[in-house]
């Protein structure tokens, strides 16, 4: 429900630019929007008792507190976590997590904090592909990218020397996938290289790249092997 397989989403805002993106993101359909909000409302309140539990391991009886060249806001957020420290429930955190090791507790709960901020549900890829300037190649998405932080990567059209569909084998199994050759690099640039989308989704990007970048008769390509 929350993720679906890999599906393409062609957008041609112009004759001469075409953008192709592969994502594992299902259509937002109401029961989805709802689970996303619960999930994010999950990940927000694991993040604060996370935070909440490393302050009161290590930062009760921290400085912070009384240094005159503190940052304002943080001595306000500091005032409001000590206020929460001293509640009943900020005491039964407190006993809680005594017994745990420092080094445990803190190699356990950076972790988490570091995926409730970073991780990301669905993954999505995309080549932008803009006639006489060259093709850009973005991912977002799936820990360890996260949509704050895409990967991309822009290639001018007069280092492009050819794209192609490549095969090769994954396990038991033929998977093909689409690559750029980069003049002056010895290695192809891979296209979508996280989801590896099905034959069907590289051959329709393939046309629609060629189609874009060479071809005069741009109307012959668009919308083919949407889905």
């Amino acid at each position: 429900m929350l993720t679906t397989t890999a599906h393409l989403y062609i957008r041609r805002p112009s004759p001469t630019t075409a953008e192709f993106t592969v994502t594992t993101r299902p259509a937002l359909t109401l029961p989805l929007r709802l689970a996303l909000l619960s999930l994010s409302i999950l990940r927000l309140t694991l993040f604060f008792v996370i935070l909440f539990t490393l302050y009161t391991r290590f930062l009760t009886t921290s400085s912070l507190h009384s240094s005159p060249e503190t940052n304002p806001l943080l001595l306000a957020l500091a005032s409001h976590l000590h206020t929460l420290h001293l509640s009943p429930a900020g005491q039964a955190l407190t006993r809680l997590v005594a017994p745990i090791p420092a080094w445990l507790l803190a190699g356990i709960s950076i972790p988490l904090l570091c995926f409730t901020v970073a991780w990301e549900l669905h993954t999505s890829e995309s080549l932008l592909v803009l006639r006489g300037l060259g093709i850009q190649t973005s991912t977002t998405g799936g820990f360890p990218w996260g949509s704050w932080r895409p990967a991309t990567r822009f290639i001018p059209t007069e280092k492009i020397r050819d794209v192609l569909i490549n095969e090769a084998f994954r396990g038991f199994e033929v998977r093909y996938y689409l690559v750029v050759v980069v003049e002056g690099e010895e290695d192809v640039v891979v296209v979508f290289p996280k989801l590896l989308p099905r034959r069907k989704i590289v051959e329709a990007v393939w046309r629609g790249v060629r189609g874009c970048l060479y071809e005069a008769n741009d109307g012959m390509w668009y919308g083919v092997g949407k889905g």
